[in-house]
């Protein structure tokens, strides 16, 4: 399984993705979720993928291949004008590696090759943008009300993003507020794990303001889920006790 995670914020994008694949408990793997491609002062773009494997490193295979020589290689996410471009292409290109997957495999075969991506970036002139991308091709885009995307497995993680997350938040804290919500994903599911990789992108540089692989002995991040663990529990405790007696109860509520 996957977790990954796309957060704009007022400074840029914040991204985050964990790098576990497995096919059964007794056949787990690392594999990189996270790509990112750049022209310094011009562009950059980010994609992280969740389901299939082959079909997601397909995609991104053939995206690569096609940013290495852009004159003979077209469509390419370096010359895409614009951002819903480039989500226009990488969401065609996804459809179209599925039903070939598809179309070989017979009857039945289809949803084992399923796969979501998330897509953000910036060009030149241009607003920083987020979108998520289905596996039929077609896509979403984050705005103020939906600031952030999660593809794989979002439920254990989502609520302390819902709660935690602020449009104006420094990335220091929205980074603190993914890792928090990672821990909380690795702790509920084995099928999601460490490393952990991170891309910050902030507005108007084009280029990774920090791009980093967070280990499973990183100290800050074994800190954070320590502290973490603590300070749940003393919330807990610290909430008004709960009593078998009707007329405790209505004096607690008061």
């Amino acid at each position: 399984m996957t977790y990954c995670v796309g957060m704009t914020l007022d400074k840029g994008l914040v991204m985050m993705s964990d790098t576990r694949t497995n096919s059964g408990v007794d056949n787990i793997s690392v594999f990189r979720k996270m790509f990112h491609w750049c022209i310094p002062g011009e562009r950059i773009i980010a994609i992280m993928t969740a389901g299939n494997l082959a079909t997601t490193q397909a995609v991104v295979s053939q995206l690569e291949e096609r940013t290495k020589a852009p004159n003979e290689r077209r469509p390419s996410l370096l010359e895409a004008p614009t951002m819903f471009q480039v989500a226009t292409l990488a969401g065609n290109l996804l459809q179209d590696v599925i039903q070939t997957r598809q179309s070989l495999s017979g009857p039945g075969g289809g949803p084992r090759f399923t796969a979501s991506m998330i897509v953000a970036g910036q060009i030149k002139g241009m607003e920083p943008r987020l979108f998520l991308i289905y596996p039929e091709g077609n896509f979403i885009e984050a705005s103020f009300d939906t600031p952030f995307f999660q593809i794989g497995e979002t439920k254990y993680g989502r609520p302390i993003i819902l709660r935690g997350y602020d449009r104006a938040m420094s990335f220091e804290d929205a980074v603190k507020l993914m890792m928090v919500s990672f821990d909380s994903t690795l702790a509920a599911n084995l099928s999601v794990g460490l490393p952990l990789d991170m891309l910050v992108i902030e507005r108007d540089t084009f280029e990774p303001l920090q791009q980093r692989r967070v280990l499973a002995n990183d100290p800050y991040f074994k800190m954070l889920s320590a502290s973490w663990g603590t300070a749940l529990r003393d919330a807990f405790y610290s909430l008004p006790n709960y009593s078998f007696d009707e007329e405790k109860r209505s004096e607690a509520a008061e």
